[in-house]
């Protein structure tokens, strides 16, 4: 299998369209993918739980389960901020088969998650530990604060440092100039191309739970205009159901 760590290359970034179970992850891999995501949020809509860890760990292991046995390339899972123990999280992600997780850091301060980010990685040596900084996210700080953060979990053992909230390209030139790792954005409608972020220097690109995000939208539109017009248009473009009946039958990464 390809080594997760050497996809992070900056300016040739790793794209991660992330998925939420095994039919859109071998959908993903099919696609033409070198490494699946998962969107925890995604993953927690559908299994009828809400985002932010909420789920609960032992669910969230057999996700992470499902998906890398449905797939031949790297799996990275989104654990959120760690189901309150990231080092144990971490080390059942590991027994599960994951190649790389993301961490968030949310309100905590640098200290508090510089301990988690070290307990995670000790428990977990060989998988990618992705730092996500919430400062831009969630208005927490300026690009300086995330910078100052993104040192400090990198020197805490974080392999690569994830920062949401921005893709403004003199924002995002700032982050990499400055943080001597691997940097992850967050993207999605309306971002600049990958290509324009790729020369910017990034080494990440993951679209998170927008395309989760979509497919509910999709399911929403389809169910109002069933139960209001009475029509059947929002469901043009639907995927085949052919080639979805032969990606589940097919063997991991094969597309069937």
């Amino acid at each position: 299998m390809t080594d997760f760590h050497a996809l992070h290359q900056p300016g040739r970034p790793l794209v991660l369209v992330n998925a939420w179970d095994a039919a859109s992850a071998r959908i993903v891999a099919a696609a033409g993918a070198a490494a699946v995501a998962t969107t925890s949020a995604g993953v927690a809509w559908s299994l009828g739980a809400p985002d932010g860890d909420a789920l609960g760990l032992d669910l969230a292991v057999e996700a992470a389960r499902r998906v890398v046995a449905a797939v031949a390339v790297p799996v990275s899972v989104d654990v959120g901020a760690g189901y309150g123990d990231p080092a144990g999280t971490l080390r059942a992600m590991a027994a599960a088969g994951v190649a790389g997780v993301n961490l968030e850091d949310g309100a905590r301060g640098i200290a508090e998650q510089q301990a988690r980010l070290a307990a995670a990685k000790e428990a977990a040596p060989g998988v990618f530990l992705n730092a996500r900084i919430d400062t831009l996210l969630f208005g927490l700080g300026d690009p300086a604060e995330a910078i100052t953060r993104a040192k400090a979990y990198l020197d805490a053992g974080a392999d690569g440092v994830f920062v949401p909230g921005t893709t403004d390209p003199a924002v995002v030139a700032e982050l990499v100039a400055a943080i001597p790792g691997p940097v992850n954005v967050l993207t999605g409608s309306g971002a600049p191309p990958i290509g324009e972020l790729a020369a910017l220097g990034v080494a990440r690109i993951s679209l998170g739970s927008s395309v989760a995000q979509a497919a509910y939208g999709l399911v929403d539109r389809a169910a109002r205009e069933a139960f209001g017009a009475g029509g059947y248009a929002e469901l043009a473009g639907a995927a085949d159901y052919g080639r979805l009946n032969e990606l589940s039958a097919g063997s991991p990464g094969t597309g069937g």
